[in-house]
Formats: C-alpha cells, sequence, structure tokens
C-alpha cells in the first residue's frame, strides 16, 4: 500500500492513507529513531508544527525551464539577482522540476529578482567556477544543490566573505556559514524502500543493494533508513545480503554494471532490489530485462520520473519514493526573497539541524510518499505539477489499463 510521510516522522506510525497530501512541515520529532551514523546527516532539533506552503498549479510548472532560465556561464548580470546552481543533469528532476519550479516561484512572488541557472555538471571545481561567477555578477543569495557536502563548503565560506548568504537546497553544505536547508525525510524514506522490498519477499531471499553517490551526503542518509529496515533480517538469515555497491555520481551507466555483476556473480539468484533512486531503479531492471527476470523482482526507487512511473504501470519497477518538489522550490524561493531584501525569515523556519561542522541551519523539511503501482502513479500525477496522465501514459505504458 502506498503510504505518505511527514518529514521526520516516526517509523512505527508510516501507513496513511494515500489521499493524506503531502505538506511543507516544520521536522517533526524522530520519537525512537536511530540517527544517521553520519554526523554530516544532521542531527535534528524538532518540534510537530506544521508549515504550509501554497501548492503551485499544474499549469504554472507543467512547462520545462524557460530557455532565458538556464543560462549558460558569462550571462549578464542585474542589481538583483540570485543563483540556482545545479549539480548535474545525469538526473532530469534538476532542471525539469527543481529548477523550474523555482525559477517559475520566484517569478511570481518576487518578478523584479533576476534568477540565473546553472548546472555543474558533476565537476565540483566548476560548481566552484560557478558560484564565484554568480558572486562577481552581483548575485545576492546562492541557492546550491552540492555535488558533495564538503567540497561546497567553499561556496558558502567564499560568499560569506563577500556578505551573501547561501541555501543549500535538498543537500546539505557542511559549512558553518550555510543559511538554510530544505529536504524531505530521507532517511525514512529509504526506510520505506527497504520495507516495500522485505514485504513482496519471503524468508531466504537475496537481495541487491544499488546505492546513491559515495560523495552524495543524502546517500548515506537513503542507506541508513535501508539499513534500519534490512540488518536485523540479515543478521537473523531472514534475508540475504547478495551484492551491494555505490554508484558514482549516481550514474544509470555505473548502477547498470553493478547489477550485470551481481546477477553474474549470484547466478541470478536475486529476488528483490534495494534501489537508492530511479535512475539505479531502470539500470537495474534494464539488466534483468536481458535475464527475463524484470517484472517478477520487486524494486524501489526514488524521485517517481516519468520513466520510473512508466515501468511501475508496466510491473517492472514496484516502488518510488516520491516528495513534492514544487513545495521544496517553494520553501527556497520565499527564504531567498527575504534573504535578498535583508529581511528575518525565521517565521519561514524557526527550527534548526546541526550540520557536519556543527552548525546550526535553519531547516524546513517537506513530507514524501511511497508510490506502489498504478494507485501510486495516480497519486503522483494528481499531486506533482511538473507531470501529468500524457506524460506518462507514452511508449508501452500507453497499452496499460491505467492508460486506456
Amino acid at each position: 500500500m502506498s503510504t505518505a510521510r511527514k518529514g521526520g516522522r516516526d517509523s512505527g506510525d508510516d501507513t496513511r492513507h494515500a489521499s493524506t497530501q503531502p505538506r511543507v512541515v516544520r521536522l517533526a520529532r524522530i520519537n525512537g529513531r536511530t540517527p544517521p551514523d553520519n554526523p554530516a546527516q544532521c542531527a535534528r532539533n524538532i518540534d510537530e508544527e506544521d508549515m504550509m506552503f501554497s501548492k503551485l498549479s499544474k499549469g504554472l510548472l507543467a512547462g520545462t525551464v524557460a530557455t532565458s532560465a538556464l543560462l549558460p556561464a558569462g550571462t549578464a548580470s542585474a542589481e538583483d539577482m540570485v543563483a540556482l546552481l545545479l549539480p548535474e543533469n545525469v538526473n532530469p528532476r534538476w532542471e525539469q522540476q527543481d529548477a523550474a519550479a523555482f525559477v517559475r516561484t520566484m517569478g511570481e512572488i518576487a518578478p523584479d529578482v533576476k534568477v540565473e541557472v546553472f548546472n555543474a555538471n558533476n565537476d565540483t571545481a566548476t560548481q566552484q567556477r560557478q558560484a564565484e561567477q554568480a558572486l562577481t555578477q552581483g548575485a545576492k543569495v546562492l541557492v546550491v544543490i552540492p555535488i558533495d557536502g564538503e567540497s561546497s563548503a567553499i561556496i558558502a565560506d567564499t560568499a560569506a566573505e563577500e556578505g551573501i548568504p547561501t541555501i543549500a537546497y535538498d543537500r546539505m553544505i557542511n559549512s558553518p556559514n550555510t543559511t538554510f536547508w530544505v529536504q524531505a525525510d530521507l532517511e525514512g524514506m529509504g526506510f520505506d524502500q527497504a520495507t516495500h522490498v522485505i514485504e513482496n519477499t519471503k524468508d531466504g531471499d537475496t537481495l541487491v543493494l544499488l546505492k546513491g553517490s559515495p560523495t552524495d551526503p543524502n546517500a548515506a542518509v537513503i542507506h541508513n533508513g535501508q539499513l534500519r529496515a534490512l540488518t536485523p533480517l540479515f543478521e537473523s538469515g531472514a534475508r540475504v545480503m547478495g551484492y551491494e555497491n555505490w554508484t558514482q555520481g549516481w550514474d544509470p551507466a555505473i548502477a547498470r554494471r553493478s547489477m550485470d555483476q551481481a546477477l553474474t556473480q549470484l547466478d541470478n539468484n536475486v529476488q528483490g532490489v534495494v534501489s537508492s533512486n530511479d535512475g539505479n531503479a531502470g539500470a537495474a531492471i534494464a539488466a534483468m530485462e536481458e535475464q527475463g527476470m524484470a517484472g517478477t523482482v520487486p524494486v524501489s526507487g526514488l524521485d517517481c520520473t516519468v520513466q520510473a512511473q512508466q515501468l511501475m504501470l508496466l510491473g517492472k519497477q514496484t516502488q518510488c519514493g516520491w516528495r513534492p518538489l514544487e513545495d521544496m522550490a517553494a520553501a527556497a524561493a520565499q527564504v531567498t526573497v527575504r534573504l535578498v531584501n535583508g529581511e528575518d525569515f525565521s517565521d519561514l523556519a524557526p527550527q534548526t539541524v546541526t550540520n557536519g561542522v556543527g552548525a546550526e541551519v535553519a531547516y524546513v523539511p517537506v513530507g514524501s510518499y511511497s508510490a506502489i503501482a498504478a494507485e501510486g502513479v495516480a497519486y503522483v500525477i494528481e499531486n506533482d505539477a511538473s507531470i501529468t496522465k500524457d506524460m506518462v501514459c507514452q511508449g508501452e505504458a500507453a497499452a496499460t489499463d491505467f492508460c486506456k
């Protein structure tokens, strides 16, 4: 059954009716959840109060980022300009969903503020140069989706020297100069991924774990959640850890090689794949397709991309964790405007987390949803402003009952 989750909610209360709307909330207390082992994953200091951000209309985000928003390095600056620094374009969500939502939201609430969008293509040095360029162009705020939480500290520190605040979007920046962070409860989402695979396998079954990028601080958080569900079963022998590997840069080609290796080493004796995102899931499915196994093995994911939803309708991917990215963008945009205007934003994010260098960072998490089967696809389409049924019902998926 598909489930909705508030940010930071305890695993003992994971099941909610599918109609529960994801909400931007102040992070709820963890009530006994084991915190992530990596201190960079933030010790949470939180309460139960909700914070709502207005939902953007489906029409507002149906299109991709306007061409003028995705400008190459060296474009003109503006008196009031903010920079959005994307990590890569391997995952289509950054440009098609996150950047689109942020640019459009800024256009709605602060039309006089220009937004420059940069993409570092998974190169930390490039992202640092782009940040320096944005500062030279006169950026009033840097909104950074870091490639990794350590090297991006240089960006926040350099900006702080010029009196410019840095927002960490999606991934934490381990700097004392990180101003604000917005993210979903990824540890809980990792737990949901593993729980789904557990519930669709039996005692003695062999699992493959395709983890995220070792340089992405979020990947360890997701994996910690997976292990919270899996470790007792691995220790008891109820499930067998057949193969596991990290996926540098979240590159599906690397995930594909890992899955090919797993199938070879295990002689296709794989009954479940705990995949940390949809790219890894798609790679695993492609590898199993060649062995005639696709659609017989539960496969988890994260992001609920159009391709993932198509694979779910075809019965090949069986779960994906979804976050309301438009709400994340709205939270970041509202704080950005306050910072541009030199205004206090504590009413938007009165709670804090501690990042990997011990700095207290203002924080707003968003809810999440574990999408399963056609019911989950329907929920995502209804609630994700960037995805329509027409987009999902293409190719092989068009012949499914859901699309007819």
